[in-house]
């Protein structure tokens, strides 16, 4: 059994993540806009430039949350594409991005190559760098995944693992390797990484 922070649990409320045992059994694609809309801002949000390797990883994301919406008779097929397409992004682009990952709006992958993001959310406006590992922590807890919050700046090569939340607008130094959860506003740098608070404006 996984020992997860208050804070991680408000995460999973406030971001309607579903359950682990339910991972991957519907359609986790944002509500309140339609699916080739959400496509095309993600296309904006990649600079309007269709060779980003991020706007493919992000795309097969969302075809696969998509297909989970449709009758089984569509679905079939378009899960044998979906595998198609999750693989031709690994091998080209070297990006693993699951659909079981709840991915928010905006979501920005820079560059490519090493790109391994195993985790519960990821919320909208967040901006990932090449070599960002997210994933589990131990072997044995294949459960504990990290949620990003929204707004969130990570730095190339870090590494955030287990069942830790990185709080809205927190900013992730390259390289950092991330064990605990990093408040909203926060800072995290360095292995293992040193945890900051926001800074408070003294003239505030």
């Amino acid at each position: 059994m996984s020992l997860v922070s208050e804070d991680f649990l408000r995460a999973e409320r406030e971001m309607a993540i579903p359950p682990v045992s339910e991972r991957g059994r519907r359609n986790e694609n944002p509500e309140g806009i339609g699916f080739w809309a959400l496509v095309a801002e993600d296309f904006r949000t990649h600079e309007s430039r269709i060779f980003e390797q991020g706007f493919w990883a992000v795309f097969s994301n969302r075809f696969g949350n998509w297909r989970m919406g449709q009758p089984k008779i569509i679905r079939a097929p378009c899960t044998v594409l979906y595998m198609i397409l999750f693989k031709a992004v690994e091998i080209l682009g070297g990006i693993s991005l699951w659909y079981t990952v709840k991915l928010g709006r905006r979501v920005r992958i820079w560059h490519h190559s090493g790109i391994v993001l195993s985790a519960r959310a990821i919320g909208d406006d967040v901006h990932i760098r090449q070599n960002t590992t997210m994933g589990i922590r131990r072997r044995d807890r294949t459960a504990d995944l990290p949620i990003v919050r929204a707004g969130v700046d990570i730095g190339a090569g870090a590494c955030i693992v287990g069942a830790v939340v990185i709080g809205e607008g927190a900013r992730i130094g390259a390289n950092s390797v991330i064990f605990n959860d990093v408040p909203n506003g926060g800072s995290a740098i360095g292995n293992p990484a040193l945890i900051t608070p926001p800074r408070v404006d003294a003239g505030g």
